[in-house]
């Protein structure tokens, strides 16, 4: 691999995109995922089971067929998506937008189930014990279950960041692969290794595995030091 012919001005946009892209996915996811996993962990009603299984199918779905949706879903045909771009006189798709949809939904049953195990492990008699000195339920959830759950917390974040980082299939449908634009590493990757370059190919790979390592190894790190 000849580091001294890499182009450096074609390296790091991808990269400065997939972190842009993965860190506001991952914000978004964990809000949802948090907000939805707290509500879904204290209810209970019919039809339940369906709607979790919904949650999760981002997660067994080929990459493709999210994609597709998406596409449908926010394509310029569609309602929601003349709605869209009549607002912002643009369209969506084929933006680096898109690519922060896409990743959001690949990433919220990560968060979703990571929070719903982590509200799941709460004492519930602490959150009865605030309420009964009055506490209403935002109180509750702010001062006493968030931080119970608080390792969960960070490792939904983390696990959602690094999904949205290596979002591939989903990205690539709705927003494309337009350098500068919407190029992140995953596709900057296949581009790269469809072209022959093995030299970028394995610069973006070792970029992505950099990345993806340094956030694992933040999840294990407060539980290793307490060890």
């Amino acid at each position: 691999m000849n580091v001294s012919a890499i182009d450096w001005t074609v390296f790091w946009p991808p990269i400065r995109l997939s972190l842009q892209v993965a860190l506001l996915s991952s914000v978004i996811a964990a809000v949802a995922g948090i907000t939805v996993a707290w509500k879904m962990s204290r209810a209970s009603f019919r039809g339940k089971i369906f709607l979790e299984t919904a949650f999760m199918l981002p997660l067994v779905l080929p990459p493709t067929v999210v994609g597709f949706i998406l596409l449908v879903l926010l394509g310029r045909k569609s309602l929601l998506g003349q709605w869209i771009e009549a607002i912002f006189s643009a369209p969506v798709i084929f933006s680096w937008w898109a690519a922060v949809i896409a990743s959001v939904v690949v990433a919220f049953p990560l968060v979703y189930q990571t929070m719903k195990s982590g509200f799941g492990g709460i004492d519930k008699d602490l959150e009865d014990a605030g309420r009964s000195i009055g506490a209403n339920e935002w109180q509750v959830f702010r001062y006493i279950s968030l931080p119970l759950a608080g390792r969960a917390l960070m490792t939904a974040f983390i696990l959602g960041f690094a999904r949205a980082l290596g979002e591939f299939g989903a990205t690539l449908m709705i927003a494309g692969n337009i350098p500068g634009k919407t190029q992140t590493v995953p596709t900057a990757i296949y581009v790269a290794v469809d072209s022959g370059n093995q030299t970028m190919a394995w610069m973006w790979t070792g970029s992505i595995i950099l990345i993806s390592f340094m956030m694992l190894l933040l999840t294990r790190q407060p539980r290793e030091s307490k060890a």
